[in-house]
């Protein structure tokens, strides 16, 4: 079994760290960073992420933003000053494709092979390893990482050359916003109108309209569970990067820079942390009235 480093252990990253460990990796974590107890007591705790890199094979980067990974590899104490030749650094956080091309050249030079291969399924993916993950590198590489990709998702996929997975993962990002957006406007609608929000959730989930956005974020948006499991800060920086390539390619995303407006109330009104299904709130505020608010029918009766 491969040597592993695994260098990012939040929401997600830690059950990832976990489900390599199942399938019976040893792993080497940077102590640096916040280690959740159980993994602290399974893993091997090192000083850094230089540390991390020299004792691993193959060191996974798993952290929320581009200055986040920028950090990791090429601080003083990254993991590019730990890399020898023939090694592999795999990047699953959600990044920008031109900074991971970057990045990704800059690893090359060292003689040592780089993936992009961020991921979609919130938390729960991660949990249960069902996670899409999206991979752009050399086949060769993603031939040889595939097997610790399918301990921790189900629907893997080579997209193309370094950055091609990140596209993809901007790509992936536009839909989810697109499709909360179109599931609270729905479902607003339905409740405003009378109806019982979470029957007419069920009820679409027999029809054409029929999503695991629906499913699952419709859910939380009736029940009002709004903990994290991807935050709308993280959401709000994957669409930045969907409208600042927009801007350098020359083409409009319209609805996904109203997506990114609504995350946006979310934020002004203290919700950065909250889930991205929370995305309902926004249009709440608009319309002075909540999803699972008792329709005004019953309020009279009441």
């Amino acid at each position: 079994m491969a040597k592993i480093g695994f260098i990012g252990l939040g929401i997600m990253g830690a059950h990832m760290a976990r489900n390599l460990i199942k399938g019976g990796h040893s792993l080497v974590v940077n102590g640096k960073f916040p280690v959740p107890e159980d993994l602290a007591k399974t893993t091997t705790v090192v000083a850094d992420s230089t540390a991390v890199a020299q004792a691993s094979d193959i060191v996974v980067v798993m952290v929320p933003d581009t200055p986040d990974v920028a950090n990791v590899l090429f601080a003083d104490d990254g993991v590019a000053k730990g890399l020898s030749k023939g090694k592999l650094v795999i990047d699953m956080s959600s990044i920008s494709p031109l900074d991971t091309q970057n990045f990704a050249k800059q690893i090359n030079e060292l003689g040592c092979d780089y993936l992009d291969a961020p991921v979609s399924g919130g938390e729960i993916g991660a949990r249960d390893a069902t996670l899409t993950i999206m991979v752009g590198g050399p086949e060769k590489a993603f031939d040889l990482a595939k097997p610790l990709f399918e301990l921790m998702g189900k629907n893997i996929s080579l997209i193309g050359e370094n950055g091609a997975g990140q596209t993809c993962k901007v790509a992936n990002q536009i839909i989810v916003a697109l499709n909360i957006e179109a599931v609270a406007e729905a479902l607003l609608f339905a409740a405003r109108s009378g109806a019982d929000p979470e029957r007419v959730r069920k009820a679409l989930m027999g029809g054409f309209a029929s999503s695991r956005i629906l499913e699952v974020h419709g859910e939380r948006m009736t029940k009002r569970t709004f903990n994290p499991g991807f935050r709308i800060e993280l959401h709000q920086k994957d669409l930045n990067l969907a409208l600042d390539g927009a801007r350098k390619l020359g083409i409009a995303l319209p609805h996904t820079a109203s997506a990114q407006q609504l995350f946006s109330v979310c934020a002004a009104n203290g919700g950065k942390a909250w889930d991205h299904s929370a995305m309902v709130r926004a249009l709440e505020i608009m319309a002075n009235f909540e999803v699972a608010q008792a329709p005004a029918a019953e309020q009279k009766a009441a």
